[in-house]
């Protein structure tokens, strides 16, 4: 699922007024971290997540892992918080 440079603009647009749902810490992307996650999106759809204790980049592994365990698609990433997307699962 890749997001055009128009859902780009509009997810940026929404998730301006969010605060981070989702910590990812010095213990890095463990499996109770990928499973918040993975409610939180079903949830939320557009989150943002914090990347503590990480450098440069270390964030952008950490980001491409999380959304690729996730299923989700990184919208953006701007220091140590990323946007990220992913259309809820109907039931």
């Amino acid at each position: 699922m890749a997001l055009t440079e128009e859902q780009k603009r509009e997810f940026r647009t929404r998730g301006h007024a969010l605060k981070p749902v989702v910590t990812i810490g010095h213990a890095g992307l463990t499996e109770a971290v990928i499973r918040e996650l993975d409610l939180s999106l079903e949830h939320h759809e557009l989150m943002k997540i914090r990347i503590s204790g990480a450098g440069r980049d270390e964030r952008g592994k950490l980001i491409s892992a999380a959304c690729e365990a996730c299923g989700a698609e990184a919208v953006q990433a701007i220091g140590n918080i990323a946007l990220i997307y992913r259309k809820a699962k109907d039931s």
